[in-house]
């Protein structure tokens, strides 16, 4: 069973945007290279159970790692989330939860989560969560501007 210490939650970030807009900005993959400072790139067909691939940029350095893990969520104004499943290699798990709440008809908030799962939980914890962390809190500040940004030009 995962502990509460193998979470990472970002900030949560209140939003003037509509939740449908903020859910247009995290669902347009093709973009992600535009306004996304942590996951610069993703590829998936948006089902359930399916790839997800990405290249994720760690905070601080230029390194970009590939991680690819599995679509578990999507459930358009509300939650996107897909989870890195163990394999024979490489026995690390987790799953990440992207939230968005609608506040009223032109304002919402977002936040995310990850939490790490699996036999090496509490390494991945200590050796990676301070990274994600950052890297969690930018990301809901880069959804916050691009949602921001969207919405005032559409106006």
């Amino acid at each position: 069973m995962a502990k509460v210490e193998n979470l990472v939650t970002s900030i949560k970030v209140e939003i003037d945007a509509p939740a449908s807009v903020v859910w247009e900005v995290l669902t347009d993959f093709e973009r992600y290279s535009e306004w996304n400072s942590f996951c610069i790139s993703i590829e998936s067909n948006r089902n359930i159970g399916e790839l997800v691939n990405m290249q994720v940029r760690i905070p601080d350095t230029d390194q970009v790692i590939p991680v690819h893990e599995y679509l578990v969520a999507y459930e358009p104004e509300r939650l996107l989330s897909w989870e890195q499943r163990p394999t024979d290699d490489n026995k690390d798990a987790a799953r990440r939860d992207q939230y968005i709440e609608a506040l009223g008809p032109q304002r919402s908030s977002y936040f995310t989560t990850d939490l790490f799962l699996g036999l090496n939980a509490e390494t991945i914890m200590q050796e990676h969560g301070a990274w994600v962390k950052k890297a969690f809190d930018q990301v809901a500040r880069d959804v916050k501007n691009q949602a921001e940004a969207i919405y005032a030009k559409n106006k």
